[in-house]
């Protein structure tokens, strides 16, 4: 059991490094520490938790440093128990993060699993040389490090491109709308989209009933729950452009044609070493009739930063910062939307060239929903990890059957 929860614990944390960043720094933000804390800590720890979580899950399946192991192990959740309860009693953010998106838990079912994993962490430590070892110490040091790469490329992976996995509501196939919908009957949660804008050196917060004139700058944007009730999937997607304030979500979402979202939650973070590719992807849209829009939540004088460095001509809506991030894990990345659907999304490091683009996207494979079945996927994963590891188990069960027959004959 504890093997199985590390291995699937640090697995979609690898799949999603980006994620676990996010909600490393809600806790760092809970606790006071965003401040104190360096820039890329958040991030290296993300990595390092990923790792460490599925290395230790293989190594307890296959009795690998045994005593070393369950040490970690049970430390690991001597200090995740009382954290866990910390959370269930002060509910500083609503959902602990250790499954990524992929299973969510508040913060008591949370503390629940938790204890029951600590007292099995203490009892594999107490009994821990009753763990029956899958492979022989000869070739243990090739399936631990075999797991520590896997895992590594599979986390370096996912970061340069996209997770493999995306459990997010924004995944590939996603009605937007839809997923928005409220059934007949239940009750809405009311939310309150509040811009914070600066006019004459003076910060104001406004709503979208009050919002000024274009002499004030724009700074930061926040959504809050006025009122909760039953809670879609996709419940805070709403775009403003940037330009006159305006409301432009349905006209994105019903649109019968393409539309490209260049989506970059920061300007002033994000990767502008494709800049020239992006700008020939909006001449692109501009010459075939299709909407393009830069989606972010930075402020007036970094749209006007990154216009000036990037000479981006498109257009920029606003929306919220916790809702760009999710959508897409890549800053900036890339969505391609007809009629509210997401046909396809690529990260900064994988956008559509010229070559791809070699006529309208109503006759390009890439403008057509293709994602691959989650089964199809789940299997690839699997293949590329479990494979090796029989071969390793295999060849070192008739190196030791080879070796006990030699033996015998000399004996």
């Amino acid at each position: 059991m504890l093997a199985v929860v590390f291995i699937f614990s640090g697995f979609v944390k690898a799949v999603d490094p980006l994620g676990t960043q996010y909600k490393i720094q809600d806790y760092l933000e809970a606790f006071g520490w965003a401040a104190l804390v360096p820039a890329f800590l958040p991030f290296l720890a993300s990595v390092l938790q990923a790792m460490v979580e599925f290395c230790l899950g293989i190594y307890l399946l296959f009795g690998i440093r045994r005593r070393i192991t369950t040490l970690f192990v049970v430390v690991i959740m001597g200090v995740m128990t009382p954290l866990t309860l910390w959370l269930a009693l002060s509910n500083p953010i609503s959902d602990c993060g250790c499954f990524g998106d992929a299973v969510t838990l508040t913060n008591w079912e949370t503390f629940g699993k938790n204890v029951l994993l600590l007292i099995a962490a203490v009892s594999v430590f107490k009994w821990g040389n009753r763990i029956t070892t899958l492979v022989t110490k000869r070739f243990d040091w090739l399936v631990a490090m075999y797991a520590f790469l896997y895992i590594w490329g599979m986390t370096l992976y996912c970061y340069r491109e996209l997770p493999v996995f995306d459990f997010r509501p924004y995944h590939i196939g996603t009605d937007i709308r839809k997923g928005m919908e409220i059934p007949e009957g239940a009750k809405p949660t009311v939310y309150e989209t509040r811009f914070i804008l600066q006019k004459n050196g003076v910060e104001k917060e406004f709503t979208l009933d009050n919002y000024p004139d274009s002499t004030w700058t724009f700074v930061d944007s926040r959504t809050i729950v006025k009122e909760q009730g039953y809670e879609p999937p996709i419940h805070d997607f709403s775009i403003i452009r940037q330009e006159d304030g305006e409301d432009v979500t349905d006209e994105i979402l019903t649109d019968d044609k393409y539309t490209f979202l260049l989506v970059a939650h920061r300007l002033s973070q994000a990767d502008d070493s494709s800049i020239d590719l992006i700008n020939e992807l909006y001449d692109y849209s501009v010459e075939h009739g299709y909407q393009f829009y830069c989606l972010t939540s930075s402020s007036d004088s970094d749209i006007e930063d990154w216009q000036e460095r990037t000479g981006a001509e498109y257009p920029f809506c606003l929306m919220d910062d916790i809702t760009l991030k999710t959508m897409i894990r890549s800053n900036p990345g890339l969505m391609l939307l007809k009629n509210g659907v997401v046909i396809n999304k690529w990260s900064v490091n994988s956008l559509p060239d010229e070559y791809m683009l070699t006529d309208r996207l109503e006759k390009l494979p890439l403008a057509q929903v293709h994602e691959k079945t989650f089964s199809h996927k789940l299997v690839l994963v699997l293949a590329w990890f479990v494979f090796p590891l029989l071969f390793f188990s295999m060849v070192d069960a008739i190196w030791e059957h080879f070796h006990r027959k030699k033996k015998l004959k000399e004996n």
